[in-house]
């Protein structure tokens, strides 16, 4: 049986502005006043514990990482609670899997606390109650590691796995740990990018392309091959 894990942060859900806005304040408190979303952009997809690494050496901020960390959570988890949207198609697909007994799971980069609140306040966690965080595991993507344990926890092998992603070192890291990939990339400009080169369905428009109809079309030809 094919089994489908989620990424979180722009995949099933649309966080990034709260990534960005907790991000911007918290360089912000720390002397960096013009943090753009263009320079946001560039790192959606990789973690919040690696973001912040690079961008404290990259500002000279003299706040040790763990500090920046707990203060962007607290920021993000606020605006969380209050405003975070599924996308509308994806939920309809979670819905329709869950409806037909798939094996599902979330591998997300945010932390576990993060996870849970957007989980809870979208309801999603009623029907993906396996989440991993990138905080359990050795190493956040574009290494294999999120999916590997996502897989784990589901019983399920790695080569029956599909994942569901926004960003390149997402899909770089599906393929790396041997699992399929329907890639909807949140910034479609970087359709392009090789890493989505790999994808086993590629909608290049991101989510207003994304649908809940055609990616199950394309699962079912999966389970069915």
């Amino acid at each position: 049986m094919i089994s489908v894990i989620f990424d979180l942060d722009g995949t099933l859900v649309d966080s990034e502005p709260n990534y960005y806005e907790s991000g911007r304040l918290t360089l912000e408190r720390h002397g960096v006043p013009d943090f753009s979303w263009e320079e946001h952009a560039r790192f959606i997809g990789i973690g919040t514990l690696e973001t912040l690494e690079i961008l404290r050496e990259r500002y000279a901020l003299r706040a040790p990482v763990e500090q920046l960390l707990a203060e962007q959570n607290a920021a993000y988890l606020e605006l969380a609670r209050a405003r975070t949207e599924a996308f509308p198609q994806m939920r309809a697909f979670v819905e329709r899997l869950h409806g037909e007994g798939v094996p599902m799971a979330v591998a997300s980069g945010s932390s576990r606390e993060a996870i849970d609140a957007v989980l809870a306040g979208t309801g999603l966690d009623a029907l993906l109650p396996i989440a991993v965080s990138a905080e359990e595991v050795p190493r956040g993507k574009p290494a294999p590691d999120v999916f590997l344990e996502a897989a784990r926890r589901l019983g399920a092998d790695p080569a029956d796995c599909v994942v569901l992603e926004d960003a390149a070192p997402g899909a770089e890291a599906a393929h790396a740990a041997g699992m399929a990939c329907v890639a909807i990339p949140y910034v479609p400009r970087t359709a392009g990018d090789p890493a989505f080169a790999t994808a086993g369905l590629l909608f290049r428009a991101g989510q207003a392309e994304f649908s809940a109809d055609v990616a199950h079309d394309w699962l079912r030809a999966r389970r069915a091959a």
